[in-house]
């Protein structure tokens, strides 16, 4: 397991979702406006803005707030402008970065994301410059889960792989399915899905040694730590026992 999925599943190990729910929040938020500003308020017709709103229900989110997001979408609610940009570059290691940030302010974001990338030993690139070397997926990550019984079902409904690593378990689809493997796996109640949404997946990783993994795992949560970042894709790949001698400290 790499990347976006190892750093999912050391941060439910620690517990650090919890920890960060209201900017989980405020990242939802802006996604669901950004999307009925740009596809419509209507999720039937806007792909983007139910993804939106199946993540925002996964964490619980209530209709109201949801609602009032849209409506600041469409226009029908005052809101700030955000627009959409993404940042690629190396972390330490040699990893590749691809950091998708929605902001209101270009100058503080990009000022934000250099300094994080230059704290830790990383440097920004040009647009292009890594994110070759990913492909755009679906993911679903689940916890409480049947593996038997998950892997079987997600095959059948479509899914590209499914990867289980510990208490946690990746299923991975061609984009245009995500919804239709999420809504299965949903009605077959095969395991409780923690998140889910488009991802940018690594063709291939860069295993890390300890002190590498240490400073790419703190970077990864300034970053997601943000208000302006919304995903971090990294080609990352930390061994088992490297791992859970970060978990534990």
């Amino acid at each position: 397991m790499s990347g976006h999925s190892k750093w999912a599943n050391i941060k439910h190990r620690k517990g650090a979702q919890d920890a960060k729910r209201g900017k989980i929040f405020t990242k939802l938020i802006r996604e669901i406006t950004v999307s009925a500003r740009m596809g419509g308020g209507d999720q039937n017709s806007n792909p983007r803005l139910r993804a939106a709103l199946a993540a925002a229900r996964g964490q619980n989110m209530t209709k109201d707030t949801m609602e009032k997001a849209i409506k600041r979408g469409v226009g029908d609610l005052d809101g700030a402008e955000y627009q959409e940009i993404r940042f690629e570059g190396y972390g330490p290691g040699g990893v590749a970065i691809i950091v998708d940030t929605l902001t209101d302010n270009n100058n503080r974001t990009v000022a934000d994301v250099r300094h994080i990338f230059s704290r830790y030993g990383g440097n920004l690139g040009t647009t292009g410059c890594v994110s070759y070397m990913f492909d755009r997926k679906g993911h679903i990550l689940f916890e409480d889960f049947d593996e038997d019984r998950l892997m079987e079902a997600a095959l059948e409904s479509g899914a590209e792989d499914v990867v289980v690593d510990g208490d946690t378990c990746e299923v991975i689809t061609n984009p245009e399915d995500l919804e239709k493997v999420r809504d299965a796996l949903a009605a077959m109640k095969v395991g409780k899905p923690t998140s889910s949404g488009l991802i940018m997946r690594p063709q291939n990783t860069v295993t890390l040694d300890e002190k590498h993994a240490a400073s790419m795992l703190k970077m990864l949560d300034r970053l997601e730590d943000n208000d302006d970042v919304q995903h971090v894709s990294a080609n990352f790949d930390i061994p088992e026992d490297v791992m859970e001698h970060l978990a534990a400290d």
